[in-house]
């Protein structure tokens, strides 16, 4: 064979190499397309919540009480032979890294459930992305609307506003005698929004009640002298504040110096060791409606509570521990029901969930895949801890 000849049968196989070389590399370039089925012996749950910032303090326990439930289930055996690896990220409280997080954990991470955001927002942002790919997301936070809707792979765990709130203003009425209440609003948070307005619905259901005020703020403000001025002069019984712990304990600490003795009523975004740090005396007699108390504990409760207790050094956990446990929980019971780890099959039997046992309440899925948790915890801050106030029924149906 000539030297020419040769030449060119090596130049044909130099380019079909590198042909095929960049069509590999596309290849491996490509996201994927939609949720991967679950390879080997692992069972891969992303968890998407917050481990810096201002909303660190949900994401955190989330997590810790993710993992507990993961150790459990695997020196247990794990999910139909599968050991539960939890994939951690930090979205750092902001909607687009939420996305970006979220895109992550089903292209890269392959992951079959994400449980979490536990705040309404991110939970809302990160829906539509684990819907379209076929992945569970299960939020062991989401209080808000809009948050189910997204399509049936999208789940919580939590007590939700729409039951909590309606309960919380009947004893309102009916124990504590309350007729006038005020309403501050963080107006750029989901949650809050959504949280005000659904006590203003359930409010006009109940005719003491009286709405006397309704102030909007901003998350990240500091300055609250406006609103309380204004509040004041219309002398409530209660301040409904719908945001976070940090704008909670300022507020307080302006509504004190003003001298407005109304205690200050919030939905879980209160109920945090920070809310009594930066507020300190001026939120004594704060209230936070929430789907877990250590006090009064279930049999299920107090052993988590002292296994938790083990692990840190006496602590004991709060609601996003518990929550985020269950969450897992709740996972690992519909894959066992559902003899399958697929998510388009553990899927159904997830939304099928009646009287499950969590250490944060007894919960079943309504027919819209809506949670209904029992029972109704109302804490309150007493020298310098939040204790729990009243157990509260909720309407069940």
């Amino acid at each position: 064979m000539s030297f020419k000849k040769i030449s060119a049968l090596l130049l044909v196989a130099m380019l079909a190499a590198g042909a095929f070389g960049c069509k590999k590399k596309e290849e491996a370039a490509a996201p994927a397309a939609g949720a991967a089925k679950p390879a080997g012996n692992t069972v891969k749950i992303g968890f998407l919540g917050a481990l810096t910032g201002d909303v660190a303090m949900f994401g955190k326990p989330t997590l810790e009480g993710m993992k507990m439930a993961a150790a459990e289930i695997n020196a247990a055996g794990g999910i139909l032979g599968k050991q539960i690896e939890i994939v951690e990220a930090d979205n750092r409280g902001d909607k687009q890294e939420g996305a970006s997080v979220t895109q992550k954990f089903i292209s890269r991470d392959n992951v079959t459930a994400i449980v979490g955001d536990p705040t309404t927002g991110i939970t809302k942002v990160a829906a539509p992305i684990a819907q379209k790919a076929g992945v569970v997301l299960l939020s062991a936070g989401a209080t808000g609307p809009g948050v189910v809707e997204v399509g049936d792979y999208i789940f919580r765990d939590t007590l939700l506003d729409s039951i909590a709130i309606p309960a919380c203003i009947q004893y309102f009425a009916k124990d504590l005698g309350f007729k006038k209440v005020a309403i501050i609003t963080s107006d750029n948070n989901d949650y809050s929004v959504g949280l005000s307005q659904t006590f203003r619905d359930a409010a006009a259901k109940v005719p003491s009640i009286k709405i006397v005020a309704d102030e909007k703020v901003k998350d990240g403000d500091k300055d609250f002298s406006a609103q309380i001025t204004n509040i004041k002069a219309k002398k409530p019984d209660v301040i409904l504040f719908s945001g976070y712990y940090t704008e909670g304990a300022l507020i307080m600490k302006e509504a004190r110096k003003q001298g407005l003795k109304s205690p200050m009523f919030g939905g879980d975004g209160l109920f945090s060791p920070k809310f009594i740090e930066l507020g300190g005396p001026a939120v004594e007699g704060s209230m936070s409606a929430l789907g877990f108390s250590t006090e009064q504990a279930s049999p299920a409760t107090a052993k988590f509570i002292e296994a938790f207790k083990a692990k840190h050094n006496g602590e004991l956990p709060g609601l996003f521990d518990a929550q985020g446990y269950d969450a897992v929980m709740l996972l690992a019971d519909s894959m066992k029901r559902a003899n399958s780890v697929d998510a388009k099959v553990f899927k159904d039997a997830l939304a099928k969930t009646k009287g499950f046992e969590g250490v944060s309440g007894t919960i079943s899925m309504q027919a819209n895949r809506e949670p209904i948790k029992s029972p109704l915890s109302l804490l309150f801050v007493k020298d310098g801890k939040f204790v729990l106030k009243a157990k509260v029924p909720v309407k069940m149906d």
